[in-house]
């Protein structure tokens, strides 16, 4: 009986222990646990041939919930636009050495902003995804929208075209510019 008791205390103490360790374990990351959202992965990522943005909003009612993550929605890809127009017109401007290189980049800018700000024809909404969470009685509206690229740089290039405020040497480098990202469109989404 004593053989017994002192090979099963030892036992049941690594048991003890390692039922322990495993706990702490889970607890112990500090940034808390992985949350899986809806929209993630590449179909939602923005690629060569596409600018994709997602949004979420919660409200208590689904009308507004839908409204605010349509507008996050919208403010992700008018941010993804912005940094690629600037990034490329830097790397443009950069390569020609223009001497008014500041003012087409702040008209590139001006238009970059008004176009964002008109409801774009090519822009569509791929997904949408509504909760409702009984316990806090509010609705959580998960959205995806996408813009083809090539569309949206011909809608800024007959934008700019339209614009009465650029000129005509201002106009031509504009166009390079969108011409060689609606090639880089085109070729990708090939």
């Amino acid at each position: 009986m004593k053989l017994f008791r002192t090979t099963l205390a030892p036992a049941a103490l690594c048991l003890a222990l390692i039922g322990g360790l495993s706990a702490c374990n889970k607890q112990s990351n500090p940034a808390g646990q992985k949350v899986k959202q809806p929209f993630s992965g590449g179909k939602y990522e923005s690629n060569a041939a596409w600018f994709r943005g997602t949004g979420m909003g919660v409200s208590q009612a689904q009308n507004v919930a839908r409204s605010k993550a349509d507008l996050d929605a919208k403010n992700q890809l008018a941010a993804q636009v912005r940094t690629n127009i600037r990034a490329v017109t830097d790397q443009y401007l950069g390569q020609t050495e223009n001497a008014g290189a500041a003012d087409v980049a702040d008209k590139f800018q001006t238009l970059v902003r008004e176009v964002m700000n008109t409801e774009v024809a090519d822009m569509r909404k791929i997904d949408e995804e509504v909760r409702y969470n009984e316990t806090t009685k509010d609705y959580t509206v998960h959205v995806a929208y996408e813009i083809k690229k090539n569309a949206m740089f011909r809608f800024m290039k007959k934008q700019a075209r339209a614009e009465n405020k650029v000129d005509e040497i201002t106009q031509k480098k504009i166009d390079e510019i969108l011409d060689k990202e609606i090639e880089k469109a085109d070729a990708a989404g090939e």
